[in-house]
């Protein structure tokens, strides 16, 4: 598909899609828990659906009623000797240590971008828990065996927070005293969420500094209602639209979130937007910008957004915790390297930093999302104040996380027009 978007200044109301963060979470814990979990506000992207089936082929019961989603389990127990993630990179890796409960041989596989990725930290870590591990010269397919016994262990946090996840919702499972010492974690904040979503479905966990996470007694998930709050790194790309273009009210986000995403407000605060936040509701607009500095090693999906917003700020934006990027839907780095520099933005990339030289013009151009979610939003953004039309090619690539991207922007006022299959690169 090919999307084009006009310049133009925007304004009005839109609410913010549901966290497919704290969607896949809840799928995972409405999985391991007994009982009947009801899902209100899901999200409907397609990593939230990979993660609907996935919880499906592991032995619950799906089922959409209205505009709620009703998971029934009695935990893990496959009806199939495979699943599959999709593209998500979170669902690979919390759904293989939940998986590894089951006491049978699972193939795990997936599919785009996910394939390239590098998943051997499984065969590190996983075999120290009785879980055997076969993987393709370390990558998917993987092919596992447990069941997965706890017991105390201490794992690289730098490998994926995401996997970090996956461990400690599986010992939630089955843990009667355990300890998971992790060195040098890395987005802090997604472990945050898990955590206060495990404790929400009856799971609680010790937390030691996000160094030593504690399980103390034998529990087990409880079934339970849950909504899904909405998602600050897809509303991130809306709060620097109206940040750029005009003005904005964004609501259904909690500013008291877990989500690492949420620092998308202070990269708006230093940049000089004008900002008025509520407790579900923020409304962002138009000021004089300004090149800002930000660490986003913690939330490194906020790069897109924030590379937009720097493009607009007179002057070198700074931003750290580029190495975080090369193994995500693209190597983000270089990709929005090549698609702003086809706009007129030059960005330079100098070992775990990025320089964005804004302020300089964004021109209209035709560029390619990569098959990157994120590539496709951002650039959509900086269309909202180049000096002619951007045209986005293999502009669906938002259907893995924010399939009502467009339209949100079009209910802001954006000129946005759709065509065509997609283009090959």
């Amino acid at each position: 598909m090919i999307a084009t978007i006009q310049p133009g200044h925007i304004s009005g109301n839109v609410t913010a899609n549901p966290s497919k963060s704290a969607m896949q979470r809840a799928v995972a814990a409405a999985l391991l828990a007994t009982g009947r979990t009801v899902i209100r506000n899901p999200g409907l992207s397609n990593d939230c659906l990979a993660a609907l089936e996935v919880a499906e082929n592991l032995g619950a019961m799906v089922k959409r009623v209205g505009e709620e989603i009703h998971i029934t389990s009695k935990g893990v127990a496959p009806f199939y000797d495979e699943i599959n993630c999709g593209e998500s990179g979170l669902g690979i890796r919390m759904f293989t240590p939940i998986t590894a409960l089951a006491d049978r041989t699972i193939t795990i596989s997936g599919h785009g971008s996910l394939v390239t990725r590098p998943m051997d930290f499984f065969e590190q870590v996983l075999p120290q828990l009785g879980v055997s591990v076969k993987s393709n010269g370390g990558k998917l397919p993987l092919e596992i065996k447990g069941p997965l016994q706890a017991k105390d262990i201490t794992i690289d946090g730098s490998l994926s927070s995401q996997f970090l996840t996956g461990l400690l919702m599986a010992f939630g499972s089955v843990a009667e005293k355990a300890t998971i010492t992790v060195d040098n974690l890395k987005s802090k904040p997604y472990i945050a969420l898990t955590l206060q979503l495990m404790e929400h479905f009856g799971v609680k966990v010790k937390n030691e500094n996000f160094e030593k996470f504690h399980f103390e007694r034998a529990q087990s998930y409880r079934a339970c209602e849950y909504t899904v709050e909405g998602d600050w790194s897809g509303a991130a790309f809306l709060l620097v639209a109206a940040a750029v273009a005009g003005k904005a009210e964004v609501h259904h986000l909690n500013t008291q979130s877990a989500q690492s995403d949420k620092a998308i407000m202070e990269a708006l605060e230093k940049a000089g937007a004008d900002i008025l936040p509520g407790m579900f509701t923020i409304i962002v607009g138009k000021s004089g910008l300004q090149p800002f500095e930000i660490d986003a090693t913690d939330c490194p999906d906020l790069f897109p957004p924030l590379v937009a917003l720097a493009a607009n700020c007179k002057g070198t934006t700074v931003i750290k915790g580029v190495s975080r990027l090369a193994h995500k839907e693209s190597d983000r780095g270089l990709t929005l390297q090549q698609e702003f520099g086809k706009m007129g933005i030059r960005i330079d990339l100098d070992g775990d930093l990025m320089h964005v030289h804004g302020g300089t013009g964004i021109k209209g151009a035709r560029v390619f999302s990569h098959n990157d979610h994120r590539i496709a939003m951002a650039c959509a953004v900086a269309a909202l104040t180049a000096d002619g039309p951007v045209t986005i090619d293999n502009a669906e690539a938002i259907n893995k996380s924010y399939p009502e991207f467009y339209d949100h922007l079009q209910q802001l006022g954006a000129t946005v027009a759709t065509e065509g299959e997609t283009v090959k690169h």
